[in-house]
Formats: C-alpha cells, sequence, structure tokens
C-alpha cells in the first residue's frame, strides 16, 4: 500500500523580513548550492530557501543534500527521484531499477538506513504555497495543469500526482496550455538550458549534475537569478564554503 504523503500541501505565510529564494534541481550538487548562498548573501536568520525537489541522485553529494532537511531555512517538495528512493525503500521498486537513474549512491546503504531516510521524505508535500493574492508563489515539482484554488484543495488523484512529478507534457507542448488563474509556480524535472516560462510555471532545473550543466537559483517573483557549475564552484573553494 502507497503511504499517504502528509502533508499534500504546505502554507507559508509571506516572508516580511527576508528573502525567499527557489532552487532548482539539486541532484547532490551541494557545493553548487554553497557557492550560491555565499554570493546571495544568504541569511539564515532571515531568508528561506525552498527547493523544487530531487535532492538526491546523480550527483556525488546526496547524503549532504538529505542533510539539508533538518535546516530551518530550507524548504523543499517531493521530487520524483525522492519517491524512488521511498518506493525501493517501500519494496515497491528494486534497488537495480533506482540505480539504473541515479540512485547508484546508495549502494552501501542498508535498508534500515534507506527507510530512515524514506520516512523523512514522506513528510514532504507535493506543493508548498507562499504568501497571499499579489504575493503569492508555488512550488512543486514538475508541472500542474490547475489553478490556485485547485492547488489549495489538494485533492490530487493518482494521475495528477504522477504528472506533478514526473509530467514534462507542458514543458515539451507549451503552446498546448490553457490559461490557469495560477499564481507563479517554480518548477524543476525538465532540464532546460536557460529558465523557461511557460504560462505562470517556471522552469528553473538547468543541470546541475550534467558536466555542461549548472545549479540555478531565483529570488522568488523578482527577475534575480544565479547560476554556476560544480566544478567552477569547487574551483571558487566551494566545499570550503559553510552552509547556513
Amino acid at each position: 500500500m502507497t503511504p499517504t504523503l502528509a502533508p499534500v500541501v504546505q502554507h507559508h505565510a509571506a516572508n516580511a523580513a527576508g528573502r525567499d529564494f527557489v532552487i532548482g534541481d539539486l541532484h547532490g550538487c551541494v557545493d553548487a548550492l554553497r557557492y550560491l548562498l555565499h554570493k546571495v548573501g544568504f541569511d539564515a536568520a532571515r531568508d528561506r530557501l525552498f527547493s523544487v525537489g530531487d535532492l538526491v541522485d546523480r550527483g556525488d553529494q546526496c547524503e549532504e543534500a538529505l542533510a539539508l532537511l533538518d535546516k530551518p531555512w530550507f524548504y523543499a517538495v517531493l521530487g520524483n527521484h525522492e519517491d524512488a528512493l521511498c518506493a525501493v525503500a517501500e519494496g515497491r521498486l528494486a534497488r537495480h531499477r533506482w540505480y539504473a537513474i541515479g540512485g547508484g549512491w546508495a549502494q552501501g546503504l542498508s535498508d534500515h538506513a534507506l527507510a530512515v531516510h524514506a520516512k523523512r521524505l514522506r513528510e514532504l508535500p507535493l506543493v508548498r504555497v507562499v504568501g497571499e493574492g499579489a504575493a503569492r508563489f508555488n512550488v512543486l515539482h514538475a508541472e500542474f495543469f490547475g489553478d490556485d484554488a485547485d492547488l489549495d484543495a489538494g485533492r490530487f488523484d493518482a494521475e495528477v500526482r504522477e504528472r506533478m512529478m514526473w509530467g514534462r507534457e507542458l514543458a515539451f507542448n507549451a503552446a498546448r496550455l490553457p490559461h490557469y488563474a495560477l499564481s507563479p509556480t517554480y518548477c524543476g524535472h525538465t532540464p532546460v538550458r536557460e529558465l523557461r516560462q511557460i504560462g505562470s510555471q517556471t522552469f528553473i532545473d538547468t543541470g546541475a549534475f550534467i558536466p555542461e550543466g549548472r545549479l540555478t537559483m531565483v529570488e522568488a517573483l523578482t527577475s534575480r537569478q544565479w547560476s554556476i557549475s560544480v566544478q567552477a564552484a569547487r574551483a571558487m573553494g566551494a566545499a570550503e564554503m559553510a552552509l547556513p
């Protein structure tokens, strides 16, 4: 039996004291994140970082990426790679199938250790809603066909959940997007060379784990964005930069 995600949608008040940032698919590229947080002067006492999911797989710092979940300033949604980890821990997916899509970093993890990670990941919502009215933005992993009211209701059937974590129809068939009353929404999952906005949804996964890719972070509801490759970040001493 598939566990119920709790909560499906999580609401956050607007950040009146600091800034809100959104990071693309991390995929274990924590050194690039270290650099970007240092670059923007991230203040852990006032600022927040929202993640579109896919913290793990493919990169070489997946355990460090999972440790971000314990940071009080870090807020992630569930990505398809976290969902795959949970499926392995719950016996619904064979380990070798997960390894084939990037889960090889976990070959040395015991079943117990994997279950501990899965329990924590199952606490992540599918959607985070931040603020209200004109100051509202949404964060989810892949794509969504609906409006703010649909998101807030959180009544997602299996097909909608699948699309929210695995879907690429919007990114590949943008012309088919009907108009929805959807607040600015940040998504990942589908790698793009540059940030791409389709309707209200902005895709910010720029392929951090790919040699020619970058990790991208945006300041929510602004045009400000920052990107860097893992190699460039490490060349600038990112490995020695402390996380907030």
